[in-house]
C-alpha cells in the first residue's frame, strides 16, 4: 500500500471540472459501449478478477477497481457511462494503489478504500440507482478534497457557462478560460452557484439523468458562499464533482475527517428525488456499516433559534456555524428571522448571522450529543446601513450584487462579449447610480473611477467619514481615495485569498471595510459646485489586464 505523500498542483487538482446549475436538454447523440451482459438482475457483488462488480438490482452495475479503489465502469440499463481520456472516476486525481475491501450487509454493499491515512468508501443499496461515497480525510497528505465522476462525451447535451469545445474554442486565461466565436466565455469554474444554492447538479437527456447530489459539507470549508467547481463538460468528456476543500478563493483552512454521504445517480431524466438530499437523507442504515469517522443520528444536535431582530426586508439572512472541525448554515425564516440547524456534531461554534453574505452579529453558541439549543431572539449588533450617510452607493450586504456586471462574473469572463463596458464615472442623484458603477476595479482596466456628490454647507463644513466596503481582493488590490484635492493614504491590505478570484466565477473572499477620515477643508467650499471621489487601486504585486491588481465593491457610503 502506498502511503507517499503526494500534494496536487493545481492544474492537477481542475483537469477537467466545471460548474453549472443541473441541465436540461432534448436527447442527444446516443454514447457508446452497450453492454449486452450488464442487465440489472441480482442484487449483490462477484469479483472479475480486477474489479468488485456491484449490481444494484435495479438498472444498475458498477465496478471499483480492487487495486486503486477508481470506479472504473457505470453501467445504466445496458450503456456504459464511466470514463474519459483514459481515466476513471476518483478520489483527487487518482489514488493509485490502494487496499480495497468489500462487504455485503443485508440490502448493502459497502467498498472500503484505505491510502495511507485517507479512507474513501461506496455503498450499494438494493433497488437503488444510486452510487453513495464517502471521504475520509486525516491530514495534509493531499492538498485539496474531491471526487470527480468522469462521463464519457457525447451522452449528454455540451451546454452551459461550464461547457465548451476544445477544437474550436480559444484559450484565454491560464488554460482553463475559453472564448467562443460569438465572444462568449466559458469555464469550469462557471458555476454561478453558492454551496447553498444546489442541493445537485449534473445532466438530462430527457430519458436519462446522471447527478451529482451533494453531501452536508459538514468538513468542507468556506462557508455557504462559497463558490467551486461542479462540474463540465467539452468535446472530451463530462466532469460531476464533489470538491470539499478548493485552494482558489478560500478563506478557511481544511477541515478534517469523513464527509458525506455524497450520491452519484441516475435518473429517467428527472432530477433526483429530495429524499436523497442531504437535509432530508436517511442515514440510519448506515450505522452499522463500520465506516471510519462516522456519526449517526444519534450522536448529534441541533439548534434552534426564535429569530432575528433588526432585519433588512430588502435581504435573505443566513445563520452560520463554524468552528476548526465542522460548518452548517440554516436560512433565517422572512419576516421572522427563525432559524433551524439540525444534525450538528458537538462542539461550541461560532454563530454567525449573515445579511444576504455580511456578517452583521457573532455570538458562541454550544451543541451536545442528542440535545436540542434553544436560542432567545438575537437582536442584530453590527449592520453597517444603520448608519446616517450623505450618500450611499450600493448596500451593504456583503456582495457586488447591485452594480454593473455583477450578475454575469459569476458565470462568464470579465472580457465576455455580454459584460458592459467597465468604464463608467457616476454621480449621487443622477438615477441609477449602482447600476451604472462597475462591480470590479482593476489597476489595467478601469481605475480612476469617479463618484460626483454635492453637499450643503452644513455637510461642507464638518470632517465625515467615508466607507468603502470590499468582498476580495486579487494580488492585495485595494483602494486609495482621493477627495477633490486631498488624497489618503495607502491602506493595509486585508487578508484576502491569494489565488484568482474575480475571472473565475468568484466575488467571495474576505468582506473588509476601508475608513477614511476626510477632514472639512476637502471639501468644495461653494455648495453649487460637484465634489469628486476618485477611487485608485494600489498594491505592491502587479500583474496586467484582468488580473492585475483589482477588487470586488459591496458598498460606497459618506457618513454623515
Amino acid at each position: 500500500m502506498s502511503t507517499h505523500k503526494k500534494h496536487l498542483t493545481r492544474r492537477r487538482l481542475l483537469a477537467a471540472s466545471a460548474v453549472g446549475a443541473a441541465g436540461t436538454g432534448a436527447a442527444v447523440v446516443a454514447g457508446t459501449g452497450l453492454l449486452s451482459s450488464a442487465s440489472a438482475a441480482t442484487f449483490g457483488y462477484t469479483d472479475d478478477g480486477s474489479n468488485y462488480v456491484i449490481d444494484t438490482g435495479a438498472s444498475l452495475v458498477f465496478k471499483v477497481s480492487k487495486s486503486t479503489g477508481d470506479l472504473t465502469s457505470l453501467v445504466y440499463k445496458g450503456k456504459e457511462y464511466e470514463g474519459y481520456g483514459g481515466k476513471h472516476s476518483h478520489v483527487e486525481s487518482g489514488l493509485g494503489a490502494s487496499t480495497v475491501s468489500i462487504k455485503q450487509s443485508g440490502a448493502t454493499v459497502l467498498v472500503s478504500v484505505a491510502h495511507g491515512t485517507l479512507k474513501h468508501y461506496y455503498a450499494a443499496r438494493s433497488g437503488q440507482n444510486n452510487v453513495y461515497l464517502w471521504t475520509n480525510k486525516a491530514d495534509t497528505s493531499f492538498t485539496a478534497t474531491r471526487y470527480i465522476a468522469r462521463i464519457k462525451a457525447g451522452i449528454f447535451p455540451n451546454e452551459g457557462p461550464d461547457s465548451w469545445v476544445e477544437a474550436a474554442d480559444t484559450i484565454i486565461e491560464a488554460g482553463d478560460v475559453w472564448k467562443k466565436s460569438n465572444g462568449q466565455t466559458r469555464s469550469k469554474h462557471y458555476s454561478g452557484l453558492r454551496v447553498m444554492d444546489y442541493d445537485h447538479v449534473g445532466y438530462t437527456t430527457g430519458s436519462v439523468g446522471l447527478w451529482m447530489i451533494r453531501s452536508n459539507h459538514e468538513k468542507a470549508s468556506g462557508g455557504p458562499f462559497y463558490r467551486s467547481l461542479l462540474r463540465h463538460s467539452n468535446d472530451g468528456g463530462v466532469g460531476l464533482y464533489e470538491i470539499l476543500h478548493y485552494n482558489q478563493s478560500q478563506t478557511e483552512d481544511m477541515r478534517f475527517g469523513l464527509q458525506g454521504p455524497y450520491v452519484l445517480g441516475f435518473t429517467d431524466g428527472g432530477t433526483p428525488a429530495s429524499s436523497l438530499f442531504a437535509r432530508n437523507l436517511d442515514t440510519s442504515w448506515v450505522d452499522g456499516l463500520g465506516i471510519s469517522g462516522w456519526v449517526g443520528k444519534a450522536g448529534r444536535g441541533k439548534v434552534a433559534g426564535v429569530g432575528l431582530k433588526g432585519m433588512d426586508a430588502d435581504h435573505p439572512y443566513t445563520v452560520g456555524f463554524a468552528n476548526a472541525d465542522a460548518q452548517y448554515w440554516a436560512k433565517a425564516a422572512s419576516g421572522t428571522g427563525a432559524f433551524t440547524c439540525p444534525g450538528m456534531l458537538p462542539g461550541t461554534y461560532t454563530l454567525t448571522v449573515f445579511k444576504g453574505e455580511l456578517a452583521v452579529h457573532t455570538r458562541e453558541v454550544k451543541v451536545t450529543a442528542g440535545g436540542s439549543t434553544a436560542l432567545n431572539s438575537i437582536t442584530i449588533s453590527d449592520d453597517p446601513s444603520t448608519a446616517n450617510t450623505v450618500f450611499r452607493l450600493g448596500d451593504w450586504d456583503g456582495t457586488p450584487g447591485e452594480f454593473k456586471n455583477a450578475k454575469l462574473m459569476t458565470y462568464a469572463h470579465p472580457s465576455d462579449v455580454r459584460a458592459t463596458k467597465w468604464t463608467g464615472n457616476v454621480t449621487i442623484g443622477g438615477g441609477d447610480e449602482a447600476a451604472s458603477f462597475p462591480a470590479y476595479i482593476w489597476k489595467d482596466v478601469n481605475d480612476g473611477i469617479l463618484v460626483y456628490f454635492k453637499l450643503t454647507a452644513a455637510q461642507a463644513a464638518a470632517a465625515h467619514t467615508l466607507r468603502v466596503g470590499v468582498t476580495t481582493a486579487l494580488i492585495n488590490g485595494r483602494p486609495r481615495v482621493t477627495v477633490n484635492d486631498w488624497v489618503s493614504a495607502i491602506p493595509t491590505a486585508p487578508k484576502q485569498p491569494a489565488t484568482r478570484s474575480l475571472t473565475t466565477g468568484s466575488y467571495r473572499g474576505n468582506n473588509h471595510t476601508f475608513t477614511y477620515n476626510v477632514p472639512a477643508t476637502a471639501w468644495k467650499s461653494d455648495t453649487s459646485q460637484y465634489n469628486v471621489l476618485k477611487l485608485n487601486i494600489v498594491s505592491g504585486s502587479t500583474g496586467s489586464g484582468y488580473l492585475s491588481p483589482g477588487t470586488s465593491i459591496d458598498c460606497i457610503d459618506l457618513l454623515a
